[in-house]
């Protein structure tokens, strides 16, 4: 491990620390967290989603940043994407469960307000099995778009504000390794039981460990890309 490396851990250390030895910090967090869930979806994901891709540059490219990558816009972006996913993860969790009782599967609907129990690992299996089949693949389509564009514009801010050609890009992109790799490994093998952990969490926490898979997530799409360059 590189002194670079140390300082990159010192420095995730030291900001996450206080929510860990001050309970004030921790309870003052959680209030915001629940008045504003929305506004804290944005930040949180534009910490560590941005983290994640981070540290998916360094095992890529051996750096933490690189000209023309961008990490301010990408923080921006991701934001936004945090939101959004936010707003997913309320809509699915609510619904996914009454589906299952159209369907006659009995219990999910109460079971997911309770305690652990196998009707609520169902329904948070089911959850997760709807968000990543239908949500999923367009949002990793939309995160790939907005990459390519912060990337066409070397990394700057004035990226987030010009025309986004849409079909260009996703005629550019290499679907062999978005649905090879990115749709049909990372879904069923990574994302459906990693957010099937998530909707059994209490509701507080969801978007926080979903955020934090946005790690995972920028490590992925790293690989994803070094599978591309190699096609």
């Amino acid at each position: 491990m590189k002194t670079k490396d140390l300082l990159f851990g010192s420095i995730v250390i030291l900001c996450f620390l206080p929510f860990f030895v001050s309970e004030t910090v921790y309870n003052g967090y959680m209030e915001y967290n629940g008045t504003h869930p929305y506004i804290m979806a944005f930040l949180k994901f534009a910490i560590l989603a941005t983290t994640g891709e981070v540290i998916g540059l360094r095992i890529k490219n051996g750096v933490y940043n690189e000209p023309g990558f961008g990490i301010l816009p990408r923080a921006v972006v991701w934001g936004f994407l945090g939101m959004w996913i936010a707003v997913a993860m309320k809509t699915f969790s609510s619904g996914v469960p009454f589906l299952a009782q159209s369907f006659g599967i009995e219990g999910v609907v109460e079971a997911m307000k309770q305690t652990i129990s196998p009707e609520k690992v169902l329904g948070a299996f089911l959850i997760s099995v709807m968000m990543n089949t239908t949500f999923g693949p367009v949002f990793m389509t939309l995160h790939k778009v907005t990459d390519t564009q912060i990337l066409q514009h070397g990394g700057k801010l004035s990226a987030l504000v010009r025309p986004l050609p849409m079909g260009q890009i996703l005629s550019s992109l290499n679907w062999n390794v978005q649905w090879g790799f990115v749709f049909k490994k990372t879904i069923p093998f990574f994302w459906i039981p990693a957010h099937t952990i998530t909707f059994l969490l209490p509701g507080q926490y969801q978007v926080l460990f979903a955020a934090l898979l946005g790690v995972a997530l920028g490590i992925i799409l790293s690989i994803a890309a070094v599978m591309s360059r190699k096609k």
